[in-house]
């Protein structure tokens, strides 16, 4: 299918229902796919090529989406670009993905005209939500589109056409562009329309509260090709998530954990929201604490379901669903929940050592991912895409292991692990522990230059409000259950870790204040 395809099944089962809901507007199918048409032609007219590639630089928003699925019917290529990025950032990638056409936001419209004369390359500027008086250049959307037809274009479509240009970069580096198809897009709505069922006829309610330009968008794509409804937040305010699951009955939505723990940290949650809608209340992007997932099972609700996904292998390389974090009537072992679930049936995962050799089950080593989910490549680096697909093997750059029930277990990112005193420290073992303490609302363990042992673990910490605990009591809790050698040799306290829009902390950005004076590639 081409990724436009999930959306008109959508359309065509639920010709007469509403397909998003922002700000208690209702946009139904007819209007939002007409809207998209319309787009797609005005795209065609302008003479865009083949795989073209086009942005969106706008906050969570339905004209900002539909200009999206208008450019996945012209067979174009989206590039996204956060609305919560510096605006360098932003500027940097449509230089570097070689953006041919900018949809923005009025709201963005000064910091836009201030880039036009570094962006030679864009050719088409279109205000989505009215006239850019101080960009000449520029359309307004209404008026771009006013003599289009109502058509929809009849195009060939490969598979293999790339149809998203993503940024990545994760904690460790400088963004790559990521290329992803047709053929991994629809990779990833199969898995989660099979995983994730609906009884009979029941329409799932999706809420779209994490930035669209990330995983929250690409989930909405299932939602569509049911003919659901997407609910679209533009605010990301814990009292409008809560209200917007309750007034429209959402029955799934994604979050990643830190935003999770904020809202567990709302004084007696369950009695105050209303969580009886949901089916899938999904978690990922970064690990998450053992015991605030059995906090979240106990006041949300048996309704939490982990995922595993990469850039480079759309948000679907294994799935731990609601019932699996259960054993009968009781949660499942702390082994269990720790695992992001079992590789999804679409996709072959295994553990490779150094030398690109499968190990065997139990065994440690970089998780390695073979399938259709997996992207074309790194636009315009092919020494990074040999790096990466090696013999048709994604090479993900996590380590971890698959447990003898074959749920996958992610130890940490392959850059982040800590050699102290020749012993491997894998970070994601430690913060599982200070995670535990009830005082802690967020942590990161990273490797410190050490003249003893050459890199020593290191807590950073972020407690909860009005909470604190020392830095002897930490250390001794990660003793006590992981032994000297893992246990960290010191903790900073800090208000606020850094993070990025998707809600990884940034652990390169972190290690960097430690490491500035150090001959240490990081």
């Amino acid at each position: 299918m081409a990724i436009i395809d999930f959306f008109d099944r959508g359309w065509r089962v639920n010709p007469q229902g509403t397909a998003y809901i922002q700000d208690e507007r209702h946009y139904g199918f007819q209007e939002v796919g007409e809207l998209s048409v319309r787009i797609a032609n005005a795209l065609l007219a302008a003479g865009l090529p083949q795989e073209g590639k086009g942005a969106v630089w706008a906050a969570n928003d339905v004209t900002a989406w539909t200009c999206v699925l208008g450019l996945w019917r012209a067979n174009l290529c989206w590039i996204p670009v956060g609305a919560r990025n510096a605006a360098e950032e932003n500027l940097q990638l449509l230089q570097a993905f070689d953006c041919e056409i900018l949809f923005f936001q009025k709201e963005f419209e000064t910091l836009i005209a201030g880039f036009q004369a570094r962006l030679p390359q864009i050719k088409h500027w279109i205000c989505i939500d009215g006239v850019a008086a101080s960009m000449p250049l520029a359309l307004a959307l209404q008026d771009w589109i006013r003599d289009q037809p109502l058509t929809r274009p009849e195009l060939a479509v490969d598979l293999d056409d790339v149809i998203a240009l993503s940024p990545t970069g994760g904690t460790t580096g400088a963004p790559k562009g990521v290329m992803n198809t047709h053929r991994s897009v629809q990779t990833f709505c199969a898995h989660f329309l099979m995983t994730c069922p609906y009884p009979g006829t029941q329409r799932p309610v999706n809420l779209a509260a994490a930035p669209m330009t990330h995983t929250a968008g690409l989930l909405s794509l299932p939602c569509t090709a049911r003919g659901g409804t997407v609910v679209v937040l533009t605010k990301p305010d814990p009292a409008l998530l809560l209200a917007a699951i309750a007034s429209h009955r959402v029955t799934e939505l994604f979050l990643p954990p830190t935003v999770i723990y904020r809202l567990l940290d709302i004084p007696e949650l369950g009695r105050k929201a209303d969580f009886s809608s949901l089916k899938y209340f999904m978690y990922g992007a970064a690990p998450m604490s053992v015991d605030k997932l059995k906090q979240a099972m106990r006041v949300i609700g048996p309704v939490m379901m982990g995922g595993y996904g990469q850039t480079e292998c759309p948000a679907s390389i294994a799935f731990l669903p609601p019932s699996q974090h259960f054993d009968g009537d009781q949660p499942a072992s702390d082994e269990r929940l720790s695992s992001v679930g079992q590789p999804s049936p679409l996709v072959r995962v295994e553990i490779m050592d150094e030398a690109g050799q499968i190990l065997a089950s139990g065994a440690t080593g970089e998780i390695c991912v073979r399938g259709d989910l997996v992207m074309k490549g790194y636009y315009k680096a092919p020494d990074k895409t040999a790096e990466t697909l090696i013999n048709g093997w994604l090479h993900t750059g996590d380590i971890g292991h698959i447990d003898a029930a074959g749920y996958l277990h992610i130890t940490d990112r392959k850059k982040d692990m800590i050699i102290s005193g020749g012993f491997n420290v894998y970070p994601s073992e430690v913060e599982q522990v200070i995670w535990g303490h009830p005082a802690v609302q967020d942590c990161a363990v990273i490797g410190v230059p050490d003249a003893q042992w050459g890199e020593a673990v290191k807590a950073v910490v972020e407690c909860n409000a009005g909470q604190s605990v020392s830095a002897e009591e930490l250390i001794a809790l990660c003793k006590l259950q992981l032994g000297s050698v893992k246990a960290p040799k010191s903790v900073d306290f800090i208000a606020s870790l850094p993070r990025s829009v998707a809600g990884k902390v940034l652990k390169k950005d972190l290690r960097a204040s430690y490491w500035q004076d150090a001959q240490r590639n990081i």
